[in-house]
């Protein structure tokens, strides 16, 4: 029987650190695992998908972007990176690679687990609104059909490309604003409950992957169009 506790996966290569955390966030009502390098914490979420994930960027064995990727293939679950650095440019990558949020070391335990409660309530609040969106099964859009419950894309002659979770929701607040333009910050706050900081291009991405998914010429895109000074729109008509 899968505990009530809310369940985290900790992952840094400092024991000391570690244990500290971990003790921590037990004495605060979680459940923790923990985890020295990617290989370990790969292995914990394949048997027991946690509910968030707080991962060190450096590694000894492995970094946590590419461990926050490897784990994503896996299960959507929330991260929050912890660094030794406090550059933008390392907290904007972690951002845009699907990280919910970022702390840089030394850091009170207190705003950790402030953190942690915060990304907890988001995604709680998103996977409600994604299951009423499952409920309805597919929405048909130009030449393709998006599959809610299985995050893929369905074209006219029956050929199947997978979505991310990120891809997937974006999608699917452009679906549910049809020829409507969406600012980037509106756009963040639909799918990921936060703000644009400065130089975040984490929206940009998304939609330059789904350009390549749904249009003929991503380069010259006839369906999710930029306005420049605006943001973007899915110019179709929309039916289910």
């Amino acid at each position: 029987m899968k505990s009530e506790k809310q369940y985290l996966l900790v992952v840094d290569d400092h024991k000391d650190v570690l244990e500290m955390l971990g003790d921590y966030l037990e004495s605060e009502g979680f459940r923790v695992r923990l985890a020295q390098n990617a290989e370990q914490a790969l292995e914990i979420v394949r048997a027991d998908k946690p509910d968030l994930a707080v991962l060190d960027v450096l590694l000894e064995r492995g970094d946590g972007f590419t461990l926050c990727r490897d784990i994503q293939k896996i299960a959507n679950v929330p991260v929050i990176f912890l660094s030794g650095k406090g550059e933008d440019t390392e907290r904007i990558v972690g951002l845009e690679i699907g990280a919910d949020d970022y702390i840089a070391k030394p850091f009170n335990p207190r705003e950790l687990l402030a953190r942690i409660r915060a990304v907890l309530r988001r995604s709680a609040a998103a996977t409600a609104s994604d299951s009423e969106q499952v409920a309805e099964q597919s929405t048909r859009f130009g030449r393709w059909q998006l599959d809610h419950a299985k995050q893929v894309l369905i074209s006219e002659s029956g050929d199947q490309v997978s979505l991310s979770t990120g891809e997937a929701r974006l999608l699917k607040v452009f679906l549910e604003h049809p020829n409507m333009v969406l600012s980037r910050d509106e756009l963040l706050e639909k799918t990921q409950q936060r703000r644009a900081s400065m130089f975040d291009r984490s929206i940009d991405n998304y939609v330059s992957r789904i350009r390549k998914k749904i249009e003929d010429d991503p380069s010259e895109p006839q369906l999710l169009k930029t306005y420049w000074g605006g943001g973007y729109a899915l110019n179709v008509d929309e039916s289910k």
